[in-house]
């Protein structure tokens, strides 16, 4: 199934579950048409004046007292029956359809011979309410069965018209053409409405389901932001904290610069989840390969930097600084190791960076039911968007097997421009 289609079905399923169909979701999408509720009904029920050629026939035509009563309640049904059709407001009407369809078109063919019985009882002052039958039709019917009806009842009024009269030399056209365009008329504006109606429908749930998935990502990327950011500060005011209580009875001088550390490093974190929720932080390589290398050094595993990429543009230096963070908060975490090694370079228009610890665990690892870890896959969805290539897995080094994180982005064309401007 296409993109598309997805879509549509999708929106088609909000349409028949949303609350916009409710009291309170109303007022919006049918003042969005420009089409109040009250102007719809004035338009919709002039159009009985249908019924002033049938009542003058009456009026003019002595009728006996039964067939005058069959007559005057066959109109009285067809107004009623009309109205009922044509009071809602096209856009809150498909609501009372849905639940009864069938009724609905029953009552429309009933609609339709019961017309159809008083132009053949009566005379063709009665084929005006065709008019009316025509309108429903429009309404209520999909958009081709809706076309194909209309046409069927403009000749069909048409047919009837010449009958009644005693043949085409006979027939009034002057009478004939004006009811027969008026038929075919109202019934093509009623389908036009309708479709109408179904599009801002449509457009009012794509609004929706855009804001909703808006709402989705909007929350995704904060909680993504925030493991990114608190999974290595928490980590890092942790192992201070324990060195400190370790140092507070043999080192007070040295476990009180500790504490003045986990004050600065809690405030920065506080700054920068607030940055962070309002959607403006990025990182620095500078600032990420600076608090890695003071959380490992807490940690006890040795750290080596290489940084060879020199200034890069502010995306591609963002990118690679969350692959510094995500890497450092893994090894400290789910390793074991004695030794990191940072390198982040850049050549031929790629910048590149990679995190080599020598503390993998096979055991843990490699479990048939392990899988990625949420840091890993907010880290694969920023690369992913920069158009990079991100790898995590064992590889042999200096002899050890070890764990390697690696990330890979091209500059564009603009991006080497603007870097070497910097240089």
């Amino acid at each position: 199934m296409t993109t598309k289609r997805v879509q549509k079905t999708r929106i088609q399923n909000w349409l028949l579950n949303h609350s916009i169909f409710s009291v309170r979701g109303l007022p919006e999408i049918v003042a969005s048409s420009g089409i109040s509720v009250r102007l719809w009904r004035v338009y919709a029920q002039m159009w009985l004046v249908c019924l002033l050629f049938p009542v003058i026939f009456l009026l003019q035509t002595p009728l006996t007292l039964v067939r005058l009563f069959i007559a005057l309640a066959g109109l009285t049904i067809f107004v009623i029956t009309y109205t009922w059709f044509m009071w809602p407001h096209p856009l809150t009407n498909k609501v009372r359809l849905r639940f009864g369809f069938r009724t609905s078109l029953a009552l429309l063919a009933g609609l339709t011979v019961l017309v159809l019985y008083l132009s053949l009882a009566y005379g063709s002052a009665f084929l005006w309410l065709f008019i009316g039958v025509s309108g429903v039709v429009g309404i209520v019917l999909p958009a081709y069965s809706a076309f194909v009806s209309v046409v069927a009842l403009t000749l069909l009024t048409l047919a009837i018209g010449v009958g009644l009269s005693g043949g085409i030399a006979r027939t009034d056209w002057l009478h004939i053409i004006p009811l027969v365009l008026l038929v075919r008329g109202l019934g093509i504006d009623m389908i036009g409405v309708a479709r109408l109606s179904d599009a801002l429908r449509e457009l009012h749930a794509a609004r929706e389901e855009l804001a909703r998935q808006a709402v989705t990502e909007e929350r995704l990327r904060l909680a993504r932001d925030l493991h990114d950011l608190l999974g290595r500060t928490l980590s890092l005011i942790t192992l201070k904290s324990e060195l400190a209580g370790r140092l507070i009875e043999k080192e007070p001088g040295r476990a009180a610069q500790e504490i003045r550390e986990i004050e600065r490093v809690a405030r920065q974190a506080l700054r920068e989840v607030r940055e962070a929720v309002a959607g403006y932080r990025q990182p620095t390589l500078h600032i990420e390969l600076d608090g890695a290398r003071q959380m490992l050094e807490a940690a006890g595993i040795a750290c080596t930097v290489d940084y060879t990429a020199g200034a890069l543009p502010p995306a591609i230096d963002a990118a690679l600084a969350w692959t510094v963070r995500e890497g450092v908060t893994n090894v400290n975490r789910h390793s074991r190791a004695r030794q990191c090694i940072i390198r982040v370079r850049s050549e031929k228009g790629k910048a590149w960076a990679e995190v080599v610890n020598d503390g993998y665990q096979e055991e843990k690892r490699d479990l048939p039911g392990a899988r990625i870890g949420s840091g890993l896959s907010g880290l694969t969805e920023r690369v992913t968007a920069h158009g990079g290539h991100i790898e995590a897995g064992p590889l042999f080094f200096d002899g050890h097997r070890s764990f390697r994180l690696w990330v890979e982005l091209a500059m564009q064309d603009d991006e080497v421009a603007e870097r070497e401007q910097q240089r």
